[in-house]
């Protein structure tokens, strides 16, 4: 648990509060001789740059936030208990997952104990203390819920291979039937994109940090939380990718299916207008696939200036320099903005996690003299902190049950019925696609 501390505490590194053994047990080791550090650490000054802390051992961090035996006066008694309700406060809300087990709620509840003694006299903090640990339980049994409900509708994508093409055009139902309007779509995507946001939680993120710990170590984490929110928000990208193919591949006219093409690139354009670079990035990466992309004929007449634009924002060279400076844009807009509207920052998820997962593997959890190099989890921490910042901002958009229900339900074909789709619209052009076509029938026959 000292990892969590660490990210918590770091923000009042720079006050000069030094230790008691009230948190011994829970770091583990102490300056006082209780517990040998590990490699080597002593209790050093920390190392500050610009005003920032830069390193130090875990020890002079401790030794900044609480009293030791020797230096532990009356009148500092309170206002020592407020700075340490304030860090269990903001470690409670932002990483209750710390807390889910029996033996750290024990060690929460006998801290909170010994921090009660210092006000007997009004009960002030006890109070405090106690809405808290009421707050902390509610976080923990709402979670626990979502997690449970989510696993109930993780089921895999639809194949739609063997009934494809069994109705007749006039009758299928497609998204332009249910919404014509690329803006008022990109809207809907966005209102599903926070709602999705606002269940991943800094422990999600920081699950990921840990897992890669426990792979590095050889260790099997069993305790570890599974991290359904982040499953479900990946899932939820390659659904999205997969619809726009399928609304695509499925059209038979290639008329129709010309104007699919072209709504989807007015949707995409609209998210990025938005600041919904998520959704923006699925639409594109749908329209990329193979059985999308290889239908040229329904290209030739779509007007790609537009897709263009899109496409280079979403260039992956140099680290997608272009998105990177877009989502830069979007940021800053959004701290100065005044609505809701102009707040809305949804970055692409899986290179925000990518982020995170080089920042961790490029830069050592300690330094070459064993202390804990704290630059290293100030950035990490700053990506995170912009994340949760974005996910707070409250949806301007009004929902639209039925146009949401259409984006979480309509069938979705598997990879498999998109090439079938895609050769049944455009017959293949070369000897490889000849040879697909013919193996994917095959394979269809058989099934039947």
């Amino acid at each position: 648990m000292a990892e969590p501390l660490c990210n918590a505490a770091v923000k009042k590194c720079k006050e000069t509060m030094p230790q008691t053994p009230i948190f011994s047990s829970m770091l583990g080791s102490s300056c006082s001789g209780q517990v040998q550090p590990d490699m080597g650490e002593r209790c050093v000054d920390p190392v500050y740059q610009d005003g920032n802390l830069v390193s130090g051992s875990l020890e002079a961090l401790i030794e900044r936030l609480v009293p030791t035996m020797d230096y532990y006066p009356d009148a500092k008694l309170k206002s020592f208990a407020a700075k340490i309700i304030q860090l269990l406060k903001e470690w409670t809300e932002t990483f209750p997952y710390d807390f889910q087990d029996e033996k750290s709620m024990k060690e929460l509840k006998e801290i909170a104990h010994r921090i009660t003694q210092c006000d007997e006299e009004n009960g002030t903090v006890k109070k405090i203390i106690s809405q808290m640990t009421q707050n902390l339980l509610m976080a923990l049994s709402a979670r626990s819920q979502y997690q449970e409900i989510r696993e109930k509708f993780r089921q895999p994508v639809t194949d739609k291979g063997t009934i494809l093409k069994t109705k007749p055009q006039s009758t299928q139902k497609d998204i332009l039937s249910v919404c014509c309007d690329p803006l008022i779509l990109a809207q809907q995507l966005t209102y599903i994109e926070l709602e999705r946001v606002s269940n991943i939680y800094p422990e999600d993120l920081m699950q990921i940090v840990s897992h890669m710990d426990s792979l590095d170590n050889h260790k099997c984490r069993g305790d570890v939380t599974k991290t359904y929110n982040l499953e479900a928000y990946d899932n939820w990208f390659n659904c999205l990718s997969m619809l726009v193919a399928t609304e695509i591949c499925r059209v038979v006219k290639k008329k129709q299916r010309t104007r699919m093409v072209e709504f989807f690139i007015d949707v995409a354009r609209e998210c990025f207008n938005i600041g919904n670079f998520n959704s923006m990035m699925a639409i594109i990466s749908g329209m990329n696939l193979s059985p999308v992309a290889r239908l040229k004929k329904t290209w030739s007449k779509v007007k790609t200036a537009k897709f263009d634009v899109l496409e280079h924002h979403m260039d992956p060279s140099s680290n997608f320099c272009n998105y990177r400076t877009a989502l830069q844009g979007a940021a800053q807009r959004s701290q100065t903005a005044n609505s809701n509207r102009e707040k809305i920052v949804i970055p692409v998820f899986n290179l925000f996690i990518k982020d995170i997962y080089f920042l961790h593997k490029i830069h050592t959890n300690r330094l070459p003299n064993g202390q804990i190099n704290f630059k290293k989890f100030w950035e990490i921490s700053r990506q995170i902190h912009d994340f949760l910042t974005w996910k707070q901002v409250e949806c301007p958009f009004e929902k639209d049950k039925k146009i949401q229900s259409y984006l979480l339900t309509a069938p979705i074909y598997s990879e498999e019925a998109l090439f079938i789709a895609s050769f049944e619209s455009e017959g293949p052009e070369n000897h490889m696609e000849k040879d697909s076509w013919k193996t994917l029938r095959t394979t269809l026959l058989n099934r039947a």
